[in-house]
């Protein structure tokens, strides 16, 4: 059977920690799907269609990975398809207590899909997409946080406005 994981996040924007932790993976699974999902707690600063082309950018000679987008549980996104494993990076101690919840949370749900967690390197544990946009935002040179095949002028000419 073939092992599939969904790598869900809103990636706004997509950082060079999600590209590491994805790239790690490559060699547990078939095929990851990143997936872009909508998050009811966060406002989008980039356009859904934007990040999707530079996630697909970044992995353009990638064969083993797909993007998506998607609205709701990201279990039911997995049932959808047919993907077993939902992949996250854990970066603190508190990100590992707030995905080991959902995680648990996720297995009562649908009992045959399973979250795998990759560390973060060292070196990427204080990036983060908050933090980045930030910096974004107000101008600031990201292009260290970002996956070097991405032009960093992309970022500034159409952020979405507060």
């Amino acid at each position: 059977m073939k092992k599939t994981a969904v790598f869900p996040g809103s990636f706004d924007p997509f950082t060079i920690g999600h590209e590491s932790i994805i790239r790690r993976a490559l060699p547990l699974f078939d095929e990851i799907i990143i997936m872009i999902g909508y998050n009811s707690n966060k406002r989008a600063f980039y356009p859904l269609s934007k990040r999707k082309e530079w996630i697909k950018k970044v992995f353009v000679d990638e064969p083993k990975i797909r993007v998506g987008k998607y609205e709701g549980l990201t279990v039911d996104y997995c049932r959808k398809v047919h993907a077993q494993y939902i992949l996250r990076g854990l970066r603190t101690a508190a990100d590992f207590e707030y995905e080991r919840a959902i995680g648990q949370i996720n297995k009562k749900m649908h009992n045959e899909i399973e979250t795998v967690f990759l560390l973060t390197l060292p070196e990427h544990t204080a990036i983060s997409s908050t933090i980045v946009r930030d910096i974004l935002r107000h101008k600031g040179d990201a292009s260290q946080f970002l996956p070097c095949c991405l032009d960093i002028s992309e970022f500034l000419d159409e952020p979405e406005e507060f």
